[in-house]
C-alpha cells in the first residue's frame, strides 16, 4: 500500500491496484450506499493520494459502476455458483434460505440504490442492466436444469427466472423504510412464488424443512 506521506512506497502491478480500487469502492457501495462512492472517498480507505485513483478512473461513474458490478457479481457467486446445477431443488432451496435473511439486506439496498441513481447515470445504467440479465441467467440455468431432470415444471425457464427475480425485488422494495412491517408477511413470498412458478408441492424448497 502506498503511504500518502514520506516514507516506503509499494508500487503495485496496474492490474492489482485497478482490482483493489475497485474492491474498496465495492465495499463502500454495499456498506453505505453507491453515493459514498467517491474518488477521495476511495483513495482515503486505500491510504492513497485520490491522483492515483483518478489514474485509474478519470471518471467516478465508471468507478461507481464498476464497483456495482463487482459487488452484485461477488453475491451471486456466493448465492447461485455458476457451476452449481447438479442438484437444482437443493440450489434454489439454499438460494431462497439466504435472500431471505438479513444478510442479503444490504444487497437489496444496493441494488435499490444503483436503479434509482441509474436513472441520471447512463454507465451504471449499462452495468444495472448487464448485472439484471446475469442474475435472470443464472436463475434461468438451473431452472432449465430443474425441467430436464424432471425437478421442475414450467413452459419457459427464462420466463420463470425473471418473474422469480422481479418478485425478489418486489420484496426488497421496502428495505428501507419497512424491514420490520414487511418481514413476516413477505419472508417466504419469494419462495412460494417460485414454487408455484415450477409446479412444486407448497414447501418443496423451504431449506428449513429440508432433509
Amino acid at each position: 500500500m502506498t503511504s500518502r506521506g514520506p516514507g516506503k512506497r509499494v508500487r503495485k502491478a496496474p492490474a492489482e491496484r485497478r482490482n483493489e480500487i475497485v474492491t474498496t469502492a465495492a465495499r463502500v457501495g454495499l456498506t453505505e450506499g453507491l453515493e459514498c462512492v467517491t474518488l477521495r472517498r476511495v483513495a482515503d480507505e486505500l491510504g492513497v493520494q485520490a491522483g492515483l485513483v483518478g489514474h485509474y478512473f478519470p471518471a467516478a461513474d465508471k468507478l461507481v459502476a464498476e464497483g456495482f458490478t463487482s459487488a452484485t457479481m461477488t453475491e451471486l457467486d456466493a448465492l447461485l455458483p455458476e457451476a452449481d446445477a447438479a442438484d437444482p431443488p437443493g440450489t434454489l432451496r439454499s438460494f431462497f434460505g439466504l435472500i431471505s435473511s438479513t444478510e442479503f439486506d444490504n444487497v437489496s439496498r444496493l441494488w435499490l440504490n444503483a436503479r434509482h441513481l441509474s436513472r441520471y447515470r447512463p454507465v451504471l445504467r449499462e452495468h444495472v442492466v448487464e448485472q439484471e440479465l446475469l442474475w435472470c441467467r443464472r436463475i434461468e440455468r438451473v431452472v432449465a436444469a430443474g425441467v430436464a431432470a424432471g425437478d421442475f415444471r414450467c413452459a419457459d425457464p427464462w420466463v420463470a427466472a425473471v418473474r422469480i427475480l422481479v418478485a425478489i425485488d418486489g420484496t426488497t422494495a421496502y428495505i428501507n423504510t419497512s424491514t420490520d412491517h414487511r418481514a413476516a408477511a413477505t419472508g417466504d413470498m419469494v419462495r412460494t412464488f417460485a414454487e408455484a412458478e415450477l409446479g412444486l408441492a407448497p414447501g418443496a424448497l423451504d431449506a428449513s424443512a429440508a432433509g
